[in-house]
């Protein structure tokens, strides 16, 4: 596949009142925006593994966390970038591996370097949490004599808060999928506390075996695609997609695929999801074939339902090798280096292809909600492009408004397409290895409402640096965007133990809110999805209890538990093998959390290619 461009120059200058030809809006020069940033504080010394060693030994003494953590300061300028230590991988690193080889394709998903530490995943199409874990082996095992010489902060302490709009297209999103609606959101959410939430596994599958490239060495495989409907929990596994029962874990249906899936829809829309696969399986003499097979499966049949192609704009039989695949409504659409296309997600009829354009235009990626469809759309030759974030009609392609990022931008995700929300690592400022350093609200005019700056380095969002829809850990709704703060060291045992909370901007100020939820102490949170107005949030546990599921109140910001995870060793080490981007899917006190790739790199723990809590 096509390698990236390089990254933008250091001192991108103001956007001009001008896009290039080709009918682009007419963007406007950016609003003030206010940028509202808490105290800083001190370094956050490097994340432990959440599994502790036999015998530990007492931590070191971290500095002590400045008081009043996440209350909003006044607006001013931006902070300088703050980068902190590198983030650590969770659980016990794996066999340091060679470079990565046989059996997935080089380029279409894998970010280019980050400084001191790994981009995290993933979203939000199904998160990157096993590639971003491949990438950091070398910090994990200085992550081991970090343990050895010094102990986990993960002492014993206090409990943490146990016991306490219509679619622009046709169709219905996925509860347990991952859609970030912006807008004002509705009263309340579906997903209610019932009188029990303490879990138990429902079911939890073993990575399936990896074979060794044809030399015998390192290889991935790539398992990209998690859905969650309500009657049935279907999830990509080597060449093929397994439909699981809700009720007892067992299969319901299994789809076979000609070749490896490469990308996958994150939400569903009628029970149905896109993906993207290859166009046939490595060999020896082809390792690495096209991503250029987009497929539609009916989750509720368990069939796939069609499958096509694009042709290239240059002509002949060549297909369009694709990155990234998303569902709105009645619309599937894929994007690329290579350019865009879209069908329709009943029959796979054409709506658009790529397009020669004398501005050297393409969309590179999409991005969809049930609000509608959004494309981030690159012009000009590599290393002078610009980029533009447009709002399309699903059904045509055609934009309903466009704004022009400022030159030197061009790298960005989108988290809403209503309002249009961008994030993108500016200047490669953004701290903390989170890939944001900035947020754009985008007003229905194709005007830049404002602008919100996350470089003070005490916000822990994480988005992929090349895919259009590669968030996780961020989300928009009730006209703000929610995310984690970076974590920091809590009030309970001296020492150790770390916790942060869930905070959020206005997205019409660019200020920071007062709404404040505490993870408690030794938990850390962060936002999966929305619910109506609420948010549900994931609480990842300390080394002696299982995780929960919080619905947390958009008006008042009070927890309601949903689900307690068992707290026995075993489940304890399933459930914390996972990292933050890796696809956490929760519906109707069900929760699955999975990878998206797999390897044959050796561990000395169990690999589950995903598990499974329910409070039924």
């Amino acid at each position: 596949m096509s390698t990236p461009p390089p990254p933008p120059p250091n001192q991108p200058p103001q956007p001009p009142n001008q896009p290039p030809a080709g009918g682009f809006g007419a963007p406007q020069e950016p609003a003030p925006g206010g940028f509202g940033a808490p105290p800083p504080l001190p370094p956050t010394p490097p994340q432990q593994p959440a599994v502790p060693p036999q015998q530990p030994v007492a931590p070191p003494q971290p500095p002590a966390a400045q008081p009043g953590f996440g209350a909003p300061a006044q607006p001013g300028q931006p902070g300088q970038p703050s980068y902190g230590y590198p983030q650590q991988s969770y659980g016990y690193p794996q066999t340091p591996p060679p470079a990565p080889g046989y059996g997935f394709p080089q380029g279409a998903h894998t970010p280019p370097p980050a400084p001191m530490a790994p981009v995290g995943g993933g979203q939000g199409t199904g998160g990157n949490a096993k590639r971003n874990q491949l990438m950091i082996i070398g910090a994990a095992v200085v992550a081991i004599a970090v343990i050895v010489a010094g102990g986990v902060w993960l002492a014993s302490g206090t409990d943490g808060d146990e016991g306490g709009t219509k679619p622009v297209a046709q169709g219905s999103q996925s509860p347990g999928g991952e859609d970030k609606p912006g807008g004002s959101g509705g009263s309340g959410g579906s997903e209610k506390a019932t009188g029990k939430t303490q879990s138990k596994t429902l079911i939890n599958v073993e990575q399936p075996k990896v074979p060794a490239d044809p030399d015998g060495g390192y290889n991935t495989i790539g398992t990209h695609g998690s859905w969650l409907t309500d009657s049935v929990y279907a999830k990509s596994d080597i060449a093929k997609v397994v439909g699981y029962n809700l009720d007892n874990g067992s299969q319901k249906w299994t789809i076979p695929l000609p070749a490896h899936i490469c990308a996958a829809s994150p939400q569903s829309s009628d029970n149905k999801a896109a993906i993207l696969f290859q166009d046939f399986l490595p060999t020896a003499d082809k390792k690495f074939p096209k991503c250029s097979k987009v497929g539609v499966l009916d989750l509720n049949a368990g069939k796939l339902l069609w499958s096509g192609d694009a042709k290239s704009t240059t002509g002949g039989d060549d297909k369009v090798s694709f990155d990234e695949v998303t569902v709105s409504g009645q619309t599937v659409a894929a994007g690329g280096t290579n350019g865009g296309a879209a069908w329709n997600l009943a029959d796979g009829k054409v709506l658009w292809e790529p397009k020669v354009d004398g501005q050297g235009c393409f969309d590179m990626g999409y991005s969809g909600d049930a609000n509608g469809l959004a494309v981030l759309r690159k012009c000009g030759r590599i290393g002078n492009q610009t980029l533009h974030a447009q709002v399309l009609d699903p059904t045509t392609g055609a934009p309903k408004y466009s704004y022009k990022m400022s030159p030197g931008i061009e790298w960005g995700q989108i988290i809403s397409t209503k309002p249009l929300v961008v994030v993108s690592n500016v200047n490669r400022s953004a701290p903390n290895a989170t890939g944001v350093s900035d947020i754009f609200v985008v007003d229905e005019s194709g005007n830049l409402k404002t602008t919100i700056s996350l470089t003070s380095g005490n916000y822990d969002p994480k988005c992929n640096s090349t895919d259009v829809q590669e968030c996780s850990k961020i989300v928009v709704g009730n006209g703000k965007v929610y995310l984690p703060s970076i974590e920091h060291q809590g009030t309970g045992n001296a020492g150790g133990p770390r916790t942060n909370e869930i905070l959020s901007f206005d997205l019409n100020t660019g200020k920071q809110t007062n709404d404040r939820a505490d993870a408690g102490e030794r938990y850390t949170m962060w936002p999966l999805r929305m619910d109506g107005s609420n948010i549900i949030a994931y609480k990842r546990p300390p080394y002696d209890k299982g995780g929960q599921i919080v619905s947390i109140d958009g008006a008042t910001m009070k927890q309601t538990v949903l689900m307690v995870n068992p707290d026995d060793k075993d489940t304890r080490r399933a459930e914390t093998q996972f990292l933050p981007g890796s696809e956490f899917r929760y519906n109707n006190g069900r929760l699955f959390i999975a990878d998206d790739i797999i390897s044959n790199s050796s561990s000395i723990e169990k690999q589950y290619l995903f598990v499974s809590f329910t409070t039924h």
